[in-house]
């Protein structure tokens, strides 16, 4: 093993060290896809910025086990889920599961509907006890990088799409 090398080996002769070089100087590889102004969570708190959630979620009227695209005002869906806006988030529910809403241009209210509509997509009504989302809460004594999912009863909104009812039957 002593002895040099007779034969030319390609994978090492013959190659500059130049491209390893210029490869470290680039930092993210895809600085162009993410929106100016929107800030990963963990840096947040390492500054010590503050989350403002959008107030638009608690009167959504949404069932969970439905498409976010059932909600009347679809206006809301554009909106972003916090100020300032943030990459991903992770949404807690009271029971344990956890969820992540992802968003490279700043998570939005779908983004986080969406997130929480792939959990419980295939479960009946029925199993749900409480179906409806009653909005979000951010509790920055509890966990920074996470907002808590608050669920209620029934939709909190009347909608509008709803008839009278005849007869006094339900």
């Amino acid at each position: 093993m002593s002895e040099p090398l007779t034969k030319v080996d390609s994978a090492v002769q013959g190659i500059d060290t130049a491209p390893a070089d210029k490869s470290k100087e680039t930092k993210h590889r895809r600085a162009s896809s993410s929106a100016n102004g929107v800030m990963n969570i963990n840096d947040l708190e390492a500054q010590g910025i503050e989350l403002k959630v959008a107030k638009e979620t608690q009167k959504t009227g949404w069932k969970i086990n439905t498409s976010p695209t059932t909600i009347e005002d679809k206006e809301i869906l554009k909106k972003m889920l916090t100020t300032p806006p943030v990459k991903k988030i992770d949404l807690h529910f009271p029971l344990g599961l956890e969820v992540t809403a992802r968003n490279l241009k700043g998570v939005t209210i779908k983004d986080a509907l969406d997130a929480i509509h792939k959990q419980f997509k295939k479960r009946a009504d029925d199993e749900l006890d409480l179906p409806y989302l009653a909005g979000f809460e951010w509790d920055k004594e509890e966990s920074w990088t996470r907002l808590v999912v608050h669920l209620q009863k029934d939709a909190g909104v009347a909608p509008s799409s709803k008839k009278k009812k005849k007869g006094g039957e339900e």
